[in-house]
């Protein structure tokens, strides 16, 4: 799959780097590992705002779109229009849809059919994956 922002492992290194992003934000985007429950930045913030790629600043999310769903992890019932691309993800015994930044490819984490909102969906992303710009 090609992205339009491409980047080596260098450049993509260096990237995190300038933004003093999550020591496990290169595995979290460039390997799809997944931060522990409970344990990510974002996962109990509830600021207005939006949710941006951590790699290429990507707009992801609107904060308005954020629910409490309970599993650990960020969750949104939607995703910003062109802003997300899905994967079929075999890894671990399972079959899930993977969600990838549209733009650079980095891995944000999964998407579930049980949402509680009209949407039914539930992307569950990684707060290592993510950035936030609070609404003015």
């Amino acid at each position: 799959m090609s992205f339009p922002k491409q980047m080596s492992d260098a450049e993509w290194r260096a990237r995190l780097a300038e933004k003093d992003a999550e020591p496990m934000a290169y595995e979290v985007t460039r390997h799809a590992a997944t931060e522990r429950p409970f344990t990510g930045r974002f996962a109990q913030f509830w600021e207005p705002g939006r949710y941006q790629c951590i790699v290429c600043d990507a707009p992801l999310f609107d904060a308005n779109a954020k629910f409490d769903a309970g599993c650990g992890w960020p969750s949104f019932d939607q995703a910003l229009p062109g802003a997300i691309v899905e994967r079929p993800d075999h890894s671990h015994g399972m079959t899930r849809v993977e969600i990838l930044c549209a733009q650079c490819g980095a891995h944000l984490g999964h998407v579930f059919p049980d949402g509680p909102t009209q949407t039914g969906l539930r992307y569950c992303m990684n707060s290592a994956a993510m950035g936030f710009t609070p609404q003015k």
